[in-house]
């Protein structure tokens, strides 16, 4: 889509290369194309001493996809995403069972200089969200709200602005209803992103506590990367990235508490296998 983005996106790029991939649990997942273009999906994990499965299949129809997914707590999930339902937007369905109520109803509208987003629950009271962006030439200002029409009452509200440039990423954010600072600001050492580092920095104004977090990335090789993270609280996690075949990643990672050495460290194991 075309223009400055949404206001999820502001900050995004520093986010993931901090949290994207990191995991504790073990997961397989494992994808087939049927002739007809239908992608299935089969997931096992086991988090902490639970097990769960779930199934999930993908459709593409021209303009639309829809997505349904079932696991073993009998929840299924039904997402349908049209594209350009009207000219320059994206509108996002999803209906989730047993729970019909956290089911919500999204529309995005995209412009060379500005982008809106709204997002209504499905239910009589709803909740309803909403956001936008405006910008260029990759800098972008924006905010957001939510408001509950149940109680009448703000949930939440944000604002921010982020530069987007080819060596590097920056964005300061006002989050929690202005009580929280969140700066982050992501570089690249070379026109390749072979290399890159990260920092984000979050204040929260009302205990005046601090978070800082910093990373890096490295491209061993077409093939690998290597991540790993550090915060003010000592918690080191370190990732490793292999593309055993097209599209089909093997993950470790592990997190260390460096004050506290005595403690075993977590480890983490994703295989997910693509046709």
């Amino acid at each position: 889509m075309k223009g400055p983005g949404l206001f999820s996106d502001i900050g995004k790029k520093a986010k993931d290369l901090l949290t994207k991939d990191y995991t504790c649990d073990q997961k397989v997942s494992v994808s087939t194309v049927t002739t007809s273009g239908l992608t299935l999906t089969s997931s096992a994990m086991k988090k902490g001493g639970l097990y769960s499965l779930d199934v999930s299949s993908v459709y593409k129809y021209k303009n639309s996809v829809i997505d349904v997914k079932v696991d073993t707590e009998s929840n299924i999930s039904t997402t349908l995403t049209v594209l350009e339902a009207l000219p320059s937007t994206k509108l996002v369905t999803s209906v989730k069972l047993p729970d019909y109520n956290a089911g919500k109803l999204e529309l995005q509208y995209f412009h060379e200089n500005a982008s809106f987003a709204t997002v209504v629950g499905m239910k009589p009271s709803p909740l309803v969200e909403f956001s936008g962006t405006v910008g260029g030439h990759g800098v972008a200002f924006g905010a957001e709200g939510g408001y509950d029409t149940a109680t009448g009452k703000f949930t939440k509200y944000s604002a921010g602005f982020g530069v987007t440039k080819p060596e590097y990423h920056a964005a300061v954010i006002l989050a929690d209803k202005g009580d929280t600072v969140k700066v982050s600001g992501l570089y690249h050492f070379d026109d390749k992103q072979k290399a890159a580092a990260v920092a984000e920095l979050t204040r929260k104004l009302s205990t005046n506590e601090s978070t800082l977090t910093v990373g890096g990335l490295y491209k061993v090789d077409d093939r690998t990367i290597a991540k790993a993270r550090l915060n003010n609280t000592g918690k080191l996690s370190t990732l490793l990235q292999h593309e055993v075949k097209l599209k089909s990643l093997l993950t470790i990672s592990g997190e260390f508490d460096t004050k506290a050495l005595d403690r075993p460290p977590k480890f983490g194991v994703a295989l997910a296998l693509k046709p």
